[in-house]
This record gives C-alpha cells, sequence and structure tokens, in this order.
C-alpha cells in the first residue's frame, strides 16, 4: 500500500511539472507585460574569454595564446518587432588580458631572452553590438531565443599610436575592430524582473595586429593576420 501511494505521489508530482513547463496555461509572473512594452531597458554583467586566431605567411611553430577569463557589464535597449523578434543594442565595457608565448624559432640567429618570448596584451573595449533576438513562444514563465548580430568595439589599451613597438617591449594592437556574433539563451520571468543568461560567441572581420618597423621583426614579421574571437556569459536583467 505504501508503494501504491509513493508511486502515485510521483504520478501527480510530474503531472503537475509538465503542467508548469509544457502547458499553455496562464502564469502569474506577467512583470507587466514586459514583453509587450515597444521599448524595454536594463543592464547586463558576465565574464569574457577573448582569443586570437592567428594566420600566418612561413609554417613556424604556433604563437601561443594564453586566455583567463575577464569581467564586463552594459546596458540594453531592447526594441519590440513582434512577439518573437526583438532589435537591441547592448553597449559595453569589456575588460580582458591575453599572453602571447613566442616560440624560440622566431628568434634564429637573434639574441633574446625570456621576456622576448612573452607579451602580455591587456585590453579594454568598448563594445557595441545591434542585435536580432528571435524568440520561441513563451511556454510559462521561460522563452529560449538564439541571437546575432554585428559589432564594432574601440580597444582603449591598443597601444596603435604609440611610437615604440615590440623591440622596445610595446605589443600594438588597432583600434578598431568589427564582429559578428552568434548565441543563445533563456529569459526567465520571475516575480518583479525577467532574468536572461546566455551565451555568445564574437568573430572579428578585420586583421588587428600593428607590425613593428623592422619587416623581419620576430614578433610580427610571420603573422600574415591576427583576429580575435572569443565567448561571453551574460547575465541580464530587465
Amino acid at each position: 500500500m505504501k508503494r501504491f501511494f509513493f508511486i502515485l505521489g510521483l504520478i501527480i508530482i510530474s503531472q503537475n511539472v509538465n503542467a508548469q513547463l509544457f502547458t499553455k496555461e496562464k502564469v502569474a509572473n506577467n512583470i507587466n507585460n514586459i514583453d509587450q512594452k515597444l521599448l524595454t531597458w536594463g543592464y547586463f554583467l558576465g565574464f569574457n574569454q577573448y582569443d586570437f586566431k592567428f594566420e600566418y605567411n612561413q609554417d613556424l611553430e604556433d604563437i601561443l595564446v594564453d586566455k583567463s577569463f575577464g569581467f564586463h557589464l552594459g546596458l540594453i535597449g531592447d526594441l519590440r518587432i513582434n512577439d518573437y523578434m526583438n532589435l537591441r543594442l547592448e553597449p559595453g565595457v569589456f575588460f580582458t588580458t591575453r599572453n602571447l608565448q613566442y616560440d624560440e624559432s622566431y628568434f634564429d640567429g637573434q639574441t633574446f631572452s625570456d621576456a622576448d618570448l612573452l607579451r602580455e596584451v591587456k585590453s579594454t573595449y568598448v563594445h557595441l553590438p545591434l542585435l536580432l533576438k528571435i524568440s520561441t513562444k513563451r511556454i510559462n514563465n521561460f522563452k529560449p531565443f538564439i541571437i546575432g548580430g554585428f559589432s564594432t568595439a574601440l580597444n582603449l589599451s591598443s597601444n596603435q599610436d604609440n611610437p615604440d613597438d615590440n623591440s622596445a617591449g610595446q605589443f600594438r594592437m588597432k583600434k578598431g575592430t568589427y564582429f559578428y556574433e552568434i548565441g543563445f539563451g533563456i529569459d526567465l520571468y520571475l516575480l518583479y524582473f525577467k532574468f536572461t543568461p546566455s551565451i555568445r560567441g564574437i568573430f572579428s572581420f578585420n586583421d588587428e595586429i600593428v607590425r613593428d618597423s623592422d619587416p623581419n621583426s620576430p614578433w610580427t614579421g610571420n603573422v600574415a593576420s591576427m583576429q580575435t574571437r572569443g565567448i561571453f556569459i551574460n547575465f541580464t536583467f530587465q
């Protein structure tokens, strides 16, 4: 008899969970019908990990990128197009650090120290994306979506205008970068606000390296192109 009531209880619980997640019944967390507003605002914060994609002129050892997690935060402006599409502007500030490790083969025939094999690349980006968010139909307090678009970023730590180059220990990048972005997430409708965790990948279009004065520089001479790519983990509040 106890086993019967236990099984009956599991059936009732599973039916309630199914009703909450997969049925079209009315839900309590409407938070002022936020999805029906033409314009909504919010903010985001999260973590990022940037990388570099290198293309080379000669078949030497790869330049290794030691990645670390950075931090970012910003604002959100959301324009409702219809029940399933939104146009979003998400300006933010992103902080990250990447370390480049060069192989000794790049300095063949030259005198070098251990410091010459390592370049620390600190970046502070003012990031401005224009994104299209495409959502499914809302399922009670959940709404999955995909998001994608284009963005530009100003690297405040680029060193582009620095007259010193790697021979003086200064690694230089271009100030302006252009990206395409794609990601996915889920809107969670809480009692007083909408909380959205999401993951997004970014990929730059343009070559970002500023080459040294010496065309045979061991740091930049073999680099045909250097392009940023990265992953964002965002937490959005609206």
